[in-house]
This record gives structure tokens, C-alpha cells and sequence, in this order.
């Protein structure tokens, strides 16, 4: 059974990760009043624009120079795929991602800029790669985005930097999707400050956490959103009991609050953010003051098609 991540096990992720992935600043989220009480964790300015730098690189990292030799391999809806493709070349090794034909054609031209070697496939395969363990019959090293317990314990360390920069934080926001960031974030967080209210953030078209926990089991659901960064429609078994322990609520985003947080923060605080990056700012700002208090959004990411950024920005 997968456990989550120890504060050792995250301290060794964050000595390991310096030089490489950047100790991201809080800023605050640009107001026209002076309330101050959410402030953004900019995880786009990471060397591939996304947190997923430091789970990625963490677990080649800790790979054995033999098995790692071998060339990597993951699946990937865009961000997962930039940063082992980062991560290869880092290293000197092959870098292969599976990734949806449908995904946006930043992120995949990015996978190839940074070196890596995208297979587009239909989303139903890219899945059907996951569940039923076909990277098993492959020479690769697999790197798993979510399940994979040393891209857990990377991510973690966004955990310990907030806690450092804001030791009286109330509460922080994480949009979830296969789940392995807010399960070491979480675990980092819980670990300091049990009383940090962690809450996860999906968008209403992919709601499979919200799901799941209202059945208590893990749950698939119907997956239809932009925010294709957390596009999962299941939670696994191995990560159901892991988020369970971690995650005190969830709150669903609607796609027109995604696209008018997305605008908002291009506008106001001049950073460009993918929808999954959006969400955990769109459910702060309807979130009720008192209930979100002095809060931490994780914005995750920052690949967006131009076309689509040009649309949201031009819209009402």
C-alpha cells in the first residue's frame, strides 16, 4: 500500500530539487479593495511552467544511473510529459510521453522543444494505458504522474515553502486530478500544521474526487472541461485512502468562472495560467471570507494555447 510522504522523505525532495526547481515567492491576487487574504503560489514560473518539475524530477532523480539509462517514460495530458522531457535531457536519457491526441498543441510542441518524444493516442487508450499496467511490458523506466511515490514526495515540497513564507496560513487551495499533488502537498502541510484546511478543486465537468468522496469509494465519472490538466475521470484505489487522510473538502468551479479567473489574472496580476492553474483562485474568490480566511492558492500551471488565451481574454 502507498503511503504518503514523511517530512524527511520531503526535506531530502527539497535539498535535492535546489538548483532545479525555483522557491516560488507568494504574491497577492491583484484587488481593486485592500483585502489581501489570498495570495498565489506562482508555480508557471518553474523551469517547464508547472509544478510538475519537482515530483518528475525527484523521481528520476532517485532512480538507479542503470535503471534510468534505460530512457523514461510516462503518460500525459501536457505538463507531466514537459517536465520528464526537461528532466531527460537533464540527465542525458530518452524521454517518451503518451499523451492525448486532443492536448493542446503548446504543450505538445513544448514536450518536443524540451527534448522529449510525444506519442499522441486517443484519450481511451492513454487511460487504458494506466489502468491496465501495459508500461509493464516496455524497456522504459515509467515514471507514474500520480500513483509514483517520489513525484509525490517532489510535489510535497510546495507544502514546506508555503508554511516558510506563511507560517499563519488558514487555509490553501489545490486543484486536483490523478490527486499526486495534493497528496504531498497535504502531506507536507498536515505533517507542520494540522490545522491547515487542505481543499481540493475541480472543475464541475470532471468532478471524480467530490465523486467518490460522496460515495466513500474511489469513483469514475464523465469528464468534460478545459481544464485539461486535470482532466482524470477516476481516483485510483492506491490514492483514494491517501487523499482521504489529506483533504478536508472540495469544491467544484463552473468553466465560466475558470475562463473569468484565467482573464482576471492575466489582467490583474499580469500571469498567463492554463484552466487547472485557474481553478483553486476561482473557488477562493466565491469561497465565503470567513470560511477561506488567510488562504494560499497553488497555481499549477501555465500552458494555454494562444488562440484559446486570445478567446478568454477578448470575452465578456
Amino acid at each position: 500500500m502507498t503511503e504518503l510522504p514523511t517530512l524527511d522523505e520531503i526535506h531530502r525532495a527539497a535539498r535535492r530539487l535546489r538548483g532545479v526547481a525555483l522557491h516560488t515567492p507568494l504574491v497577492r491576487l491583484h484587488r481593486f479593495d485592500h483585502q489581501g487574504d489570498v495570495l498565489l503560489k506562482p508555480e508557471i514560473h518553474q523551469p517547464v511552467t508547472s509544478f510538475k518539475i519537482r515530483g518528475v524530477f525527484n523521481a528520476v532523480a532517485s532512480l538507479d544511473a542503470t535503471e534510468r539509462a534505460k530512457g523514461l517514460s510516462t503518460v500525459s495530458a501536457g505538463n507531466t510529459a514537459q517536465a520528464l522531457a526537461w528532466s531527460g535531457a537533464y540527465f542525458g536519457v530518452a524521454a517518451r510521453s503518451i499523451m492525448p491526441d486532443t492536448a493542446p498543441a503548446t504543450k505538445i510542441e513544448a514536450v518536443k522543444r524540451y527534448g522529449g518524444h510525444p506519442v499522441l493516442v486517443p484519450t481511451p487508450e492513454v487511460f487504458r494505458f494506466l489502468e491496465e499496467h501495459l508500461w509493464e511490458h516496455e524497456p522504459y523506466a515509467f515514471i507514474h504522474p500520480w500513483t509514483n511515490r517520489d513525484v509525490m514526495i517532489g510535489h510535497a515540497t510546495i507544502g514546506l515553502e508555503i508554511l516558510e513564507d506563511l507560517p499563519e496560513v488558514e487555509t490553501v487551495y489545490v486543484p486536483v486530478g490523478g490527486g499526486g499533488l495534493i497528496a504531498g502537498v497535504g502531506a507536507a502541510l498536515k505533517s507542520v500544521a494540522p490545522a491547515v484546511q487542505v481543499v481540493a478543486v475541480e472543475p464541475e465537468g470532471c468532478p471524480s474526487l467530490h465523486e467518490s468522496f460522496r460515495q466513500g469509494r474511489p469513483a469514475r465519472v464523465e469528464c468534460k472541461t478545459m481544464c485539461d490538466g486535470v482532466a482524470v475521470p477516476y481516483i485510483t484505489e492506491e490514492m483514494f485512502p491517501l487523499l482521504s487522510a489529506v483533504v478536508d473538502g472540495v469544491a467544484l468551479v463552473t468553466e465560466d468562472a475558470v475562463k473569468a479567473t484565467i482573464k482576471r489574472l492575466a489582467l490583474g496580476n499580469r500571469i498567463i495560467v492554463e484552466g487547472s492553474g485557474a481553478l483553486p483562485v476561482a473557488a477562493a474568490l466565491v469561497a465565503p471570507r470567513e470560511q477561506r480566511a488567510r488562504a494560499v492558492c497553488v497555481v499549477t500551471g501555465g500552458s494555454i494555447d494562444t488562440d484559446k488565451l486570445m478567446m478568454i481574454l477578448g470575452g465578456d
